[in-house]
């Protein structure tokens, strides 16, 4: 709310004959009040329409002129506004002179009558009284003014918590939708791999749809769980120096296959010599991998997308232009909230929660960089630019375009022992065999205690186990085998591998003794690649 309006106090005089409107101003000037000689009834509207604190006037300032030119003033005020008039009359209070005037000023004014001759302690306390009561008429004002201001604010946050809610609705029916419909695949192509009924090609074809389908679903959850921890201050940036071409290239060749499926062209220009960017490198491949997967989605087949890379001062300027869609210039503020899409209804032509340019808007700003959209409307395409800043006092590192790997771990897991413990038995299935495929003797358990009664006999390696399990958590679990002697396996190297993906759960785990914590669903190849890790740092070693 606006600060309190001024409290105008003048005083207005309009007293024609001789010197009476100067003194009378000089008088109240030396009681500290703030008074005006007028010269004409002109002057005096005019000057009421400003403001004033109470209209001193004579007997014979009232011609039929006046009066009108008052009356219509007066009638000008606001409501809460009715500005006292002292009237100087002549002939005695009960009968003064011109009296028909004074009765039709009194109708529409607050008038006060004094006799004249006037002693001048009576005019100051009339005004003072006079003052005072105006007093009150402001305070009626600013009573008015924040009941007014206090409604247009419950009006603002009503119609924002009913947007909210409309959102809220809209966004939990497209979550619902986008989690069933692969589930539906799922399900739908599971059903006919048990049947036996495919021939080779329906059955790779059936592995392809569950395969999309599941990495889908994980998408989906995945860009939950990173506005959930946008949300709450939690999503953390593991910062090292990274040159642009390589997670650039990184989200370009991830995304290649489905520009592909819709022949859309991806092509790209990256200024030489570009210095690193510091930063996380999994969120900057995030980052291009949300921009160019909604330009890719908003292309129509055979479109053109085109990424940019380029020094501009010490930053790194990043766009991403397609020639899709489009957006419609009243959408354009509100690209980068989450939540909202321009077109959210049943028959929309676009999948997908709308989290990816939130999500990216987030993580440029973790980087210390901004981000913002321009197009020229619905069907003329759009661009997305990116600003980074660079490391200008390191020298660039070597980028070949392919995905980095600065510490390349053999995947070999030959005659490594290694004990799983989960309470599905589908995933301890899953993880024995793809393991046993890497070389590794599996032993499984399905629960804590069975674990720690297997531990001192099978002499695993490696532990990975699942964190939420009936009965004794993984987080217990690791407790105890921490608590064990070192020649019972109490400094066996364990991985926590849980559908809990916060960072506090990782911080759980790690503080539970776990050297590793990944998430469901999990790649085969970064869970081997963790075990190996562990055995050749030297955390365990292969008997």
């Amino acid at each position: 709310m606006e600060s309190k309006r001024p409290r105008d106090q003048t005083i207005l005089i309009l007293a024609p004959t001789g010197r009476d409107a100067e003194l009378t101003a000089r008088f109240l000037a030396e009681a500290s009040l703030r008074a005006r000689a007028c010269v004409t009834i002109d002057d005096i509207c005019d000057q009421m329409k400003q403001g004033a604190g109470v209209v001193v006037l004579t007997e014979e300032s009232l011609t039929l002129r006046s009066l009108a030119l008052l009356a219509r003033a007066l009638m000008a005020q606001p409501a809460w506004s009715d500005i006292p008039i002292i009237l100087l009359t002549s002939g005695g209070c009960e009968s003064p002179v011109n009296t028909e005037g004074l009765a039709s000023l009194g109708a529409i004014g607050n008038v006060n009558l004094i006799e004249r001759p006037v002693r001048m302690m009576t005019l100051l306390s009339t005004i003072k009284t006079a003052l005072r009561a105006r007093n009150r008429q402001y305070d009626v004002r600013e009573h008015l003014e924040t009941e007014r201001h206090n409604k247009q604010q419950l009006e603002k946050a009503f119609i924002q918590v009913e947007e909210a809610s409309r959102l809220k609705d809209e966004f939990l029916a497209t979550v619902s939708h986008e989690l069933r419909t692969p589930l539906n695949a799922v399900l739908g192509w599971t059903t006919l791999l048990r049947s036996s009924q495919l021939d080779p090609a329906g059955r790779k074809r059936a592995l392809e749809t569950i395969e999309r389908n599941a990495r889908s679903q994980q998408q989906l959850v995945e860009d939950l769980l990173d506005v959930s921890r946008a949300i709450s201050g939690k999503l953390r940036l593991d910062a090292r120096p990274v040159h642009p071409r390589t997670f650039i290239d990184e989200a370009v060749e991830a995304l290649r296959p489905t520009a592909q499926a819709r022949q859309i062209r991806v092509t790209q220009a990256i200024e030489s010599g570009l210095n690193d960017v510091y930063g996380d490198p999994a969120r900057l491949r995030q980052i291009v991998w949300n921009l160019l997967s909604n330009a890719i989605k908003f292309s129509p087949t055979g479109g053109r997308v085109r990424i940019n890379a380029r020094r501009v001062g010490s930053s790194l300027e990043l766009s991403v232009k397609d020639n899709g869609q489009g957006i419609a210039a009243e959408f354009v503020p509100y690209v980068f909230d989450r939540f909202r899409q321009a077109d959210m209804t049943t028959t929309r032509t676009h999948g997908g929660l709308g989290l990816g340019l939130a999500i990216a808007r987030q993580l440029v700003e973790l980087h210390s960089g901004t981000v913002r959209v321009t197009s020229a409307g619905v069907g003329r395409g759009a661009t997305f630019t990116v600003t980074l800043p660079l490391i200008t006092h390191h020298k660039p590192a070597k980028a070949n375009g392919k995905v980095a790997n600065e510490t390349k771990i053999s995947q070999s897991l030959k005659g490594v022992r290694v004990l799983v413990v989960d309470d599905e038995i589908d995933t301890l299935d899953l993880l024995k065999t793809v393991l046993s495929k890497q070389g590794a003797r599996v032993t499984t358990a399905a629960s804590a205690t069975a674990a720690l009664s297997l531990l001192s006999r099978v002499k695993p390696h490696v532990l990975i186990s699942d964190v939420g399990m009936p009965g004794t958590d993984g987080y217990a679990l690791m407790r105890s085998v921490r608590a064990l002697p070192v020649e019972h396996g109490g400094n066996i190297p364990a991985v926590a591998l849980t559908a809990y993906a916060r960072e506090q759960d990782r911080k759980r785990a790690i503080d539970a003794g776990y050297q590793i914590h990944l998430t469901k669903p999990i790649e085969i190849t970064q869970l081997s690649a963790s075990v190996a890790h562990l055995i050749k740092d030297g955390h365990g070693s292969a008997q």
